[in-house]
């Protein structure tokens, strides 16, 4: 499945992953075979999930340094939340030229509004934003 729903619900699911990385430190290959087990992993793209997964998981010290570089404050009072947003957003944003920037922007921003604080959609935006014009 390649529809936006299915690329939705893989970010979805990201998003998940990456929040509980932060908190317990599984390893990709644990990661991916928990939420490929879920029941909503057949209704998603399951190959977008595994590939931006692998994307974010293999390089979170380069993605983390050009985050750095477009925060307002230290990365490390990111909340999980956020922290996982910008991990998939701007991965998507350099390895995913298929998909357009306000389309990965728009979809950070709304997982901001389900999973995030109250106001964190709008830094999201804001630092997506600063990520699209460098990246693309």
């Amino acid at each position: 499945m390649t529809n936006s729903g299915g690329r939705h619900g893989a970010r979805r699911l990201l998003l998940q992953a990456l929040y509980q990385r932060q908190l317990t430190g599984h390893e990709i290959a644990e990661l991916n075979a928990q939420f490929s087990a879920c029941d909503e992993f057949a209704t998603v793209d399951g190959d977008y999930f595994r590939a931006v997964l692998n994307n974010v998981l293999s390089s979170t010290s380069t993605l983390d340094e050009m985050i750095d570089g477009w925060l307002d404050r230290p990365i490390l009072q990111l909340d999980p939340v956020e922290h996982a947003l910008l991990w998939i957003g701007v991965s998507e944003l350099i390895s995913q030229t298929d998909v357009p920037g306000n389309v990965i922007i728009n979809e950070a921003v709304e997982l901001a509004k389900e999973f995030g604080a109250q106001e964190s959609f709008r830094y999201i935006n804001a630092v997506l934003d600063k990520a699209a014009k460098s990246l693309r």
